[in-house]
């Protein structure tokens, strides 16, 4: 039995290309100090004595940025190459991060935390165009999920080192994320500078015939994708502010918590997609769904850290069966015309944190925790109906 499961894991990491894993441990040095975005609203609201509204605001900052960066770190692949755009965007949300940490102004913070999202969400683009210049086939798909899969293990380091960073003081969370993302543009430059440039590597913003835009189940999948996401994305926002005030963990204990999170997916997500690489990925989007909005929804009926813990692990499986199994099926949908529908997708996902912090932080301000993680529990529901009705729509082309 174990030298099966052995056998299992290694298959799964099995025949992926060097660079491939160069750019997983780039994605890993990175997000191992990524650590800002979890706390912010605590610091925002308790330590700078921001209201919820303007703390949403700043947060979601970050969620316009990402907007811009996915759409502008694509077209400035054609024109500058991939490989620049993923040094410039550790470089600059690096020190864009550093210099928010300094910042206590509204507008100011506002405007860094802007640029700070644009700067690094324009990796992913930049990082998408590599990865599908780098493998074929089945290899692009695990490709994505080893990417995935190293940023995640890098999340399992940063929150778990800023909940005891934040004992000493906050301003050191801005100055080790930064540094990390720094970091990651030098390892970039030093293992991926011999020839990378010289290859042909093109933006995935190609001319196709079919407009993802014209594509009606499309466009309803995206609708209900962004409602989902809206309610998953309050891990950033409201979930470490319910778990601080009503909870009462304090920092040191939050961040061990959001731990549990990653941990979950590295151990286990690389492996369960292997697995299930030949199942109908709609079945478990659909279920994934309905996990996400349960975990939400039975924070408050707890409050110890274990129950909290066991919220984590419930929503996580969710978030596991989602994200990357929804890529998989917007990708096979799109066809030749991948580079606009994921595109679409990854815009759809920036927005969700756009307006995520807002929306839950006025639910959380106005009518209190429970409400709101009630909402995210029927949001669940709801969108787990939507992806049934289109469960066999969606994973055909149109």
């Amino acid at each position: 039995m174990i030298k099966k499961i052995g056998h299992l894991y290694k298959e799964a990491y099995t025949g992926l290309p060097r660079d491939t894993w160069i750019l997983a441990i780039a994605e890993f040095i990175n997000r191992s100090g990524f650590m800002v975005l979890f706390f912010l609203n605590i610091y925002l609201t308790d330590r700078l004595g921001f209201n919820l509204s303007k703390a949403g605001q700043v947060i979601s900052a970050y969620g316009i940025g990402a907007i811009i960066g996915s759409y502008l770190g694509g077209w400035l692949c054609e024109y500058v190459g991939a490989f620049r755009i993923l040094k410039l965007s550790f470089a600059l949300s690096g020190i864009f991060l550093i210099i928010a940490g300094q910042i206590s102004t509204f507008w100011i913070l506002f405007l860094l935390i802007l640029l700070y999202g644009t700067a690094s969400s324009a990796f992913f683009p930049a990082s998408d165009t590599v990865i599908s210049q780098l493998c074929e086939g089945e290899l692009r798909s695990r490709g994505y999920a080893l990417r995935r899969l190293a940023s995640n293990l890098g999340i399992t380091i940063g929150p778990a080192v800023g909940g005891y960073l934040v004992l000493v003081d906050y301003h050191l969370l801005f100055w080790v994320d930064g540094i990390t993302s720094l970091a990651a543009a030098v390892f970039l430059y030093e293992y991926l500078k011999k020839g990378f440039e010289t290859k042909n590597i093109q933006s995935n913003t190609e001319i196709v015939s079919i407009s993802p835009f014209k594509d009606i189940y499309f466009l309803v999948y995206l609708v209900f994708f962004l409602i989902l996401m809206t309610a998953f994305a309050q891990l950033f926002s409201t979930f470490p502010l319910y778990l601080y005030r009503v909870y009462q963990l304090p920092e040191s204990r939050i961040g061990p918590l959001l731990a549990v999170n990653t941990i979950i997916i590295v151990l286990f997500e690389m492996v369960l997609l292997y697995s299930l690489r030949k199942k109908p990925v709609m079945n478990f989007i659909i279920l994934g769904s309905l996990l996400i909005g349960c975990g939400y929804a039975l924070l408050p009926l707890g409050r110890s850290f274990l129950f909290a813990a066991f919220t984590v692990i419930v929503w996580t499986m969710g978030e596991i069966f989602v994200l990357p199994l929804s890529t998989t099926a917007v990708a096979n949908r799109a066809g030749a015309s991948a580079g606009r529908y994921l595109g679409l997708y990854s815009l759809t996902f920036a927005l969700s944190m756009l307006i995520s912090p807002i929306i839950g932080n006025n639910i959380y301000d106005a009518w209190g925790g429970n409400i709101l993680w009630l909402s995210v529990g029927i949001v669940g529901l709801i969108c787990a109906v939507g992806f049934l009705f289109l469960r066999h729509k969606i994973t055909q082309q149109p």
